[in-house]
């Protein structure tokens, strides 16, 4: 670990105006971007401790909304009566993520932020455009069982890590973030970017910029929904593939629905194709596989990962099932 300056902010403009440039990064929970810093793939020259910070509520707005600073804890945040009553899906892919422990240290400004998942990203023995762009991708090449097979560009095919993340893309949620040049409202399917040109970045946060909060819209069917994730082991393991699913089902008639993958990309995805089909269509086993056809229908696989294409509709469907019974 490189030496780093560590700074402690009171409040939210003291925190952006101390960082000043793409050397400084927030630190929160701490619990990815120490590990980052250990292994020399973050070398930030200074640290900004916002802990201080007054982000740390839940609360429904006039308009039904929900919203979430950005310094509650995973853990609080998954048993918290609001989030398990109107958006189940959101606290069972809370509690699916990670260890108790490290729950309890996470933010929710932290998880939107976590690295990819790779494992030559994290090895910098191995060339890796999101450490040095232009070097290449190992992972192409390489061992990617566990990589993504939507999303994908020639500069990189990692997956997006979280959890949390997906019932959130499925949601459409919204993310609030402070400046220097104010606040700003970033659509939760904009934040994130492909890695296409510039592989190095996964978000498209400014330097400097801030999460404060993650707003929920008022969406009454979020309240019938489910995250199934599917990983090699029980527990402290990451998706090989996951959903989540949200679905408004009246006579046997789909009216509206959300669904959003993970493991499976280098985003959290959420399939506009899959809720196309869904969509006024009858709850059943039928729609369920035609909707999980659809949404991996542009997937690209790699030499060790082609099995998650299936995994992904078999893990959709079972999804699907859990929310809106089996026909």
């Amino acid at each position: 670990m490189e030496p780093f300056k560590l700074v402690r902010a009171q409040n939210n403009a003291a925190a952006i105006a101390a960082a000043t440039s793409k050397e400084t990064k927030f630190i929160a929970g701490g619990t990815n971007i120490i590990d980052l810093m250990k292994l020399y793939i973050e070398t930030p020259k200074q640290l900004v401790d916002i802990t201080s910070l007054n982000l740390k509520q839940v609360e429904t707005q006039q308009d039904g909304s929900v919203k979430i600073g950005a310094l509650v804890k995973n853990s609080d945040l998954a048993y918290h009566p609001i989030i398990t009553k109107n958006y189940p899906f959101l606290s069972e892919a809370l509690l699916s993520g990670a260890s108790a422990q490290l729950r309890n240290m996470a933010s929710v400004g932290g998880n939107l932020l976590q690295r990819p998942r790779c494992y030559y990203f994290y090895d910098t023995a191995f060339p890796c455009n999101k450490r040095e762009p232009g070097s290449g991708c190992s992972a192409l090449t390489g061992f990617n069982r566990n990589h993504a097979v939507l999303g994908t560009t020639e500069n990189c095919i990692a997956t997006h890590p979280s959890d949390m993340c997906v019932p959130m893309a499925a949601l459409g949620a919204t993310i609030q973030v402070e400046g220097a040049k104010g606040t700003r409202n970033i659509p939760f399917d904009e934040f994130y970017i492909i890695p296409e040109k510039i592989p190095q970045y996964e978000t498209i946060l400014k330097p400097g910029e801030l999460i404060t909060a993650v707003i929920l819209p008022h969406l009454p069917f979020a309240a019938k929904s489910h995250y199934l994730k599917v990983r090699d082991r029980a527990s402290y393991e990451f998706a090989l593939t996951s959903a989540a699913v949200a679905l408004d089902i009246s006579n046997g008639k789909i009216n509206a629905s959300r669904i959003a993958l993970g493991g499976v990309a280098t985003k959290p995805w959420r399939s506009a194709a899959a809720e196309k089909v869904l969509n006024g269509a009858a709850a059943n086993a039928q729609t369920y596989r035609a909707a999980a056809e659809a949404a991996m229908a542009g997937a690209k696989p790699h030499k060790y990962n082609a099995f998650k294409i299936e995994l992904a509709k078999r893990t959709i469907v079972r999804a699907l099932e859990a929310v809106g019974g089996m026909v």
